[in-house]
C-alpha cells in the first residue's frame, strides 16, 4: 500500500506527547487519590493498559459463554414464523438445517481471516511496522472506546422504557460486545503494541460513563458512536480492514436510536434548553478536542489529516446532537464556525504555508456503501429549530 504522507513539524510532535503524558498523570492520579478516600474516581473497572478488563481477557469463558450463545442466538422468524418478526438473513433462511447463527456468513468469514496466517501475511504485505503501528494507535482509541460502550448500554438499559427500547439496548449490548472482542482480535493479529487510553481518550469515555439518565444516551449513541462511525468509514478501505464495513453498519444502528426512542419518549422543553445540562453536553464533548492532535502525526503515516476527520466528525456528531434535541449552549452554527478558528489557528500556528481550510466541511468517509449509509443518517430533517 503506498501512502502520500504528509508532513509534520516534529517540535508539535513532541509537544504534544509531553501534554498528553502529564495531563494523563494528573488525570489519573487526581481519580486514584479520590478512589482512595473513598469519593468517586475512575468509574470504569476497565485496564485500558492491557487493553482488558480488570480480572483478565478468560478467554476460556468467552469461547464457552459469549461464542457459543453468539452461535445458538435463536431467531423468531425460524421458531415462531406466525409472528411479525422478519430477523433471518437470507443466508440463515437457506441453512434452516444448521445450528442458528448471530453473525451473517459474511462476519464469519471476516471473523475467521482474523487470526489467520494468510491475513498476517497480508498486513506485512501492505504495510509497514511504522504503518501497522499508525493503523493500531488510530482504532485502538475507538477499540478502548468498545469497552465503555460496552458498559455504557448495559447501563442504559435501566434508563429506557418500554419493551422495544429495552430490546433494542440488548442487542446493543451484544453488539458492543462483539465489536470489543473482534476488534481486540484484529489489532492483535497486527503484532505491534497496542496503546493504552491517551489521556483525552482517559477524559472522554469517563464523562460519557459517568453521566445521568438519557445524558448517557447523548455521550454513547450521539458521541462516542459518531466516532466509531467517522473512524470505520474512515478506514475501512484499507487492505484487511474490509470487515470495518460491518462495524460501521452496526454504528449506523446505534447511531439512530436515540431519534427513534426519542419519537417515542420525547425530551421536555425543560431537558432539551437545561443550561446545565447543556454545558455538561459541551463538556464531554471538548476532550476529543485534544484526541484529534494526538492523531495527527498517526493520521499523516497514512496519508490522512486529522483536523480534516475531526472537523468532518464533529460536524456530524453536532447534528445528532440537534436532531435529537440534545443541545449544546452555543447554536450549531456558531459552534462550528468556531472549530474552524481554533482548527485553522492550531494549524496555523504549526503547520508551513498553511492556508485556511473549511474543516468542519469535510467528508472524510470513503466507501461509497458507507457514504450512502451516512447519508440517511445524516440528510434526513432536523428534528429542532
Amino acid at each position: 500500500m503506498q501512502f502520500k504522507k504528509l508532513p509534520v513539524d516534529p517540535r508539535v510532535v513532541r509537544a504534544n506527547r509531553l501534554v498528553e503524558r502529564a495531563l494523563n498523570r494528573a488525570v489519573r492520579s487526581y481519580d486514584g487519590l479520590k478512589s482512595s478516600i473513598g469519593l468517586a474516581g475512575r468509574k470504569a473497572r476497565y485496564d485500558d493498559a492491557n487493553y482488558e478488563f480488570f480480572g483478565g481477557a478468560r478467554d476460556t469463558l468467552r469461547a464457552k459463554h459469549y461464542d457459543k450463545s453468539m452461535r445458538l442466538l435463536w431467531k423468531a422468524e425460524e421458531h415462531a414464523p406466525w409472528l411479525s418478526f422478519k430477523d433471518c438473513t437470507p443466508g440463515e433462511r437457506s441453512l434452516r438445517e444448521m445450528a442458528l447463527r448471530s453473525l451473517t456468513e459474511e462476519e464469519q468469514a471476516a471473523r475467521a481471516r482474523i487470526a489467520a496466517p494468510e491475513y498476517k501475511a497480508l498486513l506485512n504485505r501492505e504495510y509497514t511496522r511504522r504503518e501497522k503501528q499508525a493503523i493500531v494507535n488510530i482504532l485502538s482509541a475507538i477499540g478502548h472506546g468498545e469497552a465503555y460502550a460496552w458498559l455504557v448500554s448495559a447501563e442504559l438499559l435501566t434508563v429506557v422504557e418500554s419493551t422495544g427500547a429495552r430490546a433494542a439496548l440488548t442487542m446493543q449490548v451484544l453488539e458492543e460486545a462483539k465489536h470489543f472482542v473482534v476488534l481486540r482480535e484484529l489489532l492483535q493479529a497486527f503484532e505491534v503494541p497496542i496503546p493504552r487510553q491517551s489521556a483525552w481518550e482517559y477524559m472522554f469515555m469517563e464523562g460519557v460513563y459517568k453521566a445521568s439518565g438519557l445524558e448517557k444516551l447523548f455521550g454513547m449513541n450521539v458521541l462516542v458512536e459518531g466516532v466509531a462511525l467517522s473512524l470505520f468509514g474512515l478506514l475501512c478501505e484499507l487492505p484487511g480492514l474490509e470487515v470495518l464495513r460491518l462495524f460501521h453498519l452496526d454504528e449506523s444502528r446505534h447511531t439512530a436510536l436515540p431519534s427513534n426512542y426519542l419519537k417515542e419518549f420525547p425530551l421536555s422543553l425543560w431537558e432539551r434548553h437545561h443550561p446545565l445540562k447543556r454545558w455538561r453536553r459541551l463538556r464531554m464533548v471538548l476532550p476529543a478536542l485534544g484526541m484529534i492532535s494526538a492523531l495527527e502525526e498517526d493520521m499523516a503515516e497514512l496519508g490522512l489529516d486529522a483536523f480534516d476527520f475531526g472537523g468532518s466528525v464533529l460536524r456530524k456528531i453536532s447534528h445528532l446532537a440537534h436532531r435529537n434535541g440534545f443541545f449544546l449552549p452555543v447554536p450549531r452554527k456558531t459552534l462550528l464556525a468556531g472549530l474552524n478558528v481554533v482548527f485553522n489557528g492550531y494549524c496555523k500556528a504549526t503547520r508551513a504555508k498553511h492556508s485556511f481550510t473549511d474543516f468542519t466541511g469535510a467528508e472524510t468517509t470513503l466507501g461509497a456503501r458507507e457514504l450512502e449509509v451516512e447519508r440517511e443518517i445524516f440528510e434526513g430533517v432536523v428534528a429542532f429549530a
